[in-house]
């Protein structure tokens, strides 16, 4: 009997040490054994680093992308629900049998000759760039998991590299030094091929690697720019690898930070797409990405885990009316900065729901909500679960409140995937 995609994801996750082993010579290896890095696995490829914002910028460059008329693949992590999210043909999650093929194939290039050791990551990466291979889009926009430079994404050479934002995360194995951080975010950069940097301010590591490297770099806030022109809708202007500029006008909000947007618009171009108004209004009223600013009736869920990302999600809730209430179901991992992300987020959340999460990382509900209360903020109960929290609230909400769902992948999911079961079961 063949192995299932449910079997090959649980083999990965026995068949190394560690579950983070960053560093690109056992994944080299492998790459050249599949023939990865003999000749390109796109037309062109596009790889997103950066600490938030990649999500959104990889969704809205995907979509531009199509609506422009181009065939695309992106590969993104982690999942929310299921593991076919990371790879994306035109849109659509690959079908199981295209990610055990490459999981098949990976696994015997590991072994042929001397055996090489990946972590689930590693191979999972390996996977999805031979299938990408396979159908040689004319766009493959490739999302960095943790870092940039030892990043297993890194061993594909990319025509345009984005650098969204750099702040403190991963302290682990990033550290805490925004300098260091940026040097690895800029791992991804190629010599003489173009660069977006989407955020106003980046450490000056990246600076001086792009320099170094003769990379062109096209800067948001200098090269490229949004402004908000009221009743939702906004303007870009950016400029080709050629002289000239370019100008959209009357763009639709696509519900994601406009900063990634800009930057996703920016990229397009350099990628021989010169952007169009009317298809690129297109891709901005139909661009979704779930986990992010992600309404399910009055549930709102959002991914966010750090204070950068928290306070976007802040800002634009307090563009809304606000409710009679607004409920934060909260869960964070233990090595998150759980004390930020409560500050980022009081403003707009009136009281608070602490869920446990399991794994090594996690940390229990109860534990949470001392954290909660030790920054002044008001806890209804604490559950040990996402899933575990849905089921207590339900029942429990009255007509004019919202919950907040967010801290972590783990608590998005968990608690999208009950709520959503829930609801079918009343349907």
């Amino acid at each position: 009997m063949s192995a299932t995609l449910d079997d090959w994801l649980a083999r990965l996750e026995r068949q190394h040490p560690v579950s983070i082993d960053m560093g690109l010579e056992r994944v080299a290896v492998v790459a050249e054994r599949l023939g990865l890095t003999q000749g390109p696995i796109a037309h062109r490829v596009v790889t997103v680093a950066g600490t938030n914002g990649k999500g959104s910028t990889v969704a809205m460059l995907e979509r531009l992308a199509r609506a422009h008329g181009s065939t695309t693949a992106s590969y993104t992590s982690p999942h929310l629900l299921r593991y076919n999210e990371r790879l994306c043909f035109d849109g659509a999650a690959a079908e199981d049998e295209i990610l055990i093929d490459g999981f098949e194939r990976v696994e015997t290039a590991r072994l042929a000759g001397d055996p090489v050791s990946l972590t689930y990551f590693e191979a999972g990466t390996l996977a999805a760039l031979v299938a990408i291979a396979d159908v040689r889009p004319q766009l493959a926009i490739l999302e960095v998991g943790l870092g940039g430079r030892l990043d297993a994404v890194n061993v594909i050479d990319c025509d345009v590299a984005i650098i969204t934002t750099i702040a403190r995360d991963h302290a682990d194995f990033l550290g805490t030094d925004l300098e260091g951080i940026g040097f690895e975010k800029a791992g991804i950069l190629r010599e003489g091929r173009p660069a977006v940097f989407g955020s106003r301010q980046l450490p000056a590591s990246v600076s001086r690697r792009a320099e170094l490297l003769g990379v062109a770099a096209y800067w948001l806030g200098r090269d490229f720019d949004h402004a908000e022109a009221g009743d939702g809708e906004w303007s870009w202007q950016g400029r080709p690898e050629a002289d000239g500029r370019y100008r959209l006008d009357s763009l639709p909000d696509p519900g994601l930070p406009l900063d990634n947007a800009a930057v996703a618009l920016q990229a397009l171009s350099l990628c021989g797409v010169p952007p169009r108004e009317a298809d690129s209004r297109l891709a901005m009223s139909t661009v979704a990405l779930a986990g992010r600013l992600q309404w399910l009736g009055n549930w709102c869920f959002d991914v966010a885990h750090n204070p950068h990302a928290a306070r976007y999600v802040g800002s634009r809730l307090a563009r809304r009316p606000r409710p009679a209430r607004r409920i934060g179901l909260l869960g964070v991992l233990r090595d998150k900065d759980a004390e930020a992300l409560i500050e980022a987020l009081a403003p707009v959340v009136d009281v608070w729901l602490p869920v446990g999460l399991p794994g090594p990382r996690g940390r229990s509900g109860e534990e949470l909500a001392t954290v909660v209360t030790s920054q002044g903020g008001k806890t209804l109960s604490a559950a040990s679960s996402p899933s575990a929290a849905v089921d207590w609230l339900v029942p429990r909400l009255v007509p004019g409140e919202e919950v907040l769902v967010c801290g972590s992948f783990l608590t998005v999911a968990g608690a999208l995937e009950a709520l959503q079961a829930r609801m079918n079961d009343n349907a």
